[in-house]
């Protein structure tokens, strides 16, 4: 998908940020114009600023002990605000998704915010390498499909054996219920915020794992 990117000035609870966005208008033209051809394409979501990304990088912004000094990997990234507000405070900061598009994307956006110590990378979280280890994982809005459910809760578990710390948002979608309460075992905290976003209040939940 080629679409041009628009420079998205965020004014946020105490902060501030600049981040590249595809053009909304481009990205429902050209995926219409891809289900003529076909039907069960599924729309890009990485193109978007979700809720949920917004109210971790809201709750990063409020707790920065949670990552400084630390190493930080955000999979699934999209279009990277949480991790770019991570970056802020970090030690390293890896933002990542399994499209191209995306990898390009948060590349762009982390050069024109020159943060020195952000690497983009093309990671998909079905084929994770052996030796991925990180002190703190990032997930905004990743449980929507419940399909990949038990895999991803095999994932989590992967990290929180290592001792990663895990900091999960998700809107609060009845689907995604059973997948959440069963990672309440492994719960720390648990915070409920609701984001004001395009003229729209979402309640969202954070986990810390």
């Amino acid at each position: 998908m080629s679409v041009s990117l628009q420079l998205q000035h965020l004014e946020r609870p105490g902060y501030t940020i600049e981040l590249f966005v595809p053009d909304a208008q481009e990205v429902q033209d050209n995926y219409f114009q891809q289900k003529q051809v076909q039907a069960q394409v599924p729309f890009p979501h990485w193109t978007k600023l979700w809720p949920a990304a917004l109210a971790m990088a809201d709750f990063i912004h409020q707790h920065p002990e949670l990552v400084r000094h630390k190493n930080v990997l955000e999979l699934a990234a999209g279009l990277g605000l949480p991790g770019f507000i991570a970056a802020r405070y970090a030690n390293t900061v890896c933002v990542s998704d399994y499209l191209q598009e995306s990898v390009a994307v948060m590349t762009r956006s982390a050069q024109h915010l020159q943060l020195s110590n952000v690497t983009s990378q093309l990671l998909d979280w079905s084929y994770l390498p052996a030796g991925l280890i990180t002190d703190v994982l990032l997930l905004s809005d990743i449980n929507y499909d419940p399909e990949q459910f038990d895999q991803l809760y095999e994932i989590l578990l992967r990290f929180i054996r290592q001792g990663t710390a895990i900091l999960l948002s998700t809107p609060q979608r009845l689907m995604a219920k059973p997948f959440i309460e069963k990672l309440l075992p492994f719960c720390r905290q648990q915070y409920e915020m609701t984001v004001f976003y395009q003229q729209v209040n979402t309640p969202v939940s954070l986990l810390l794992l």
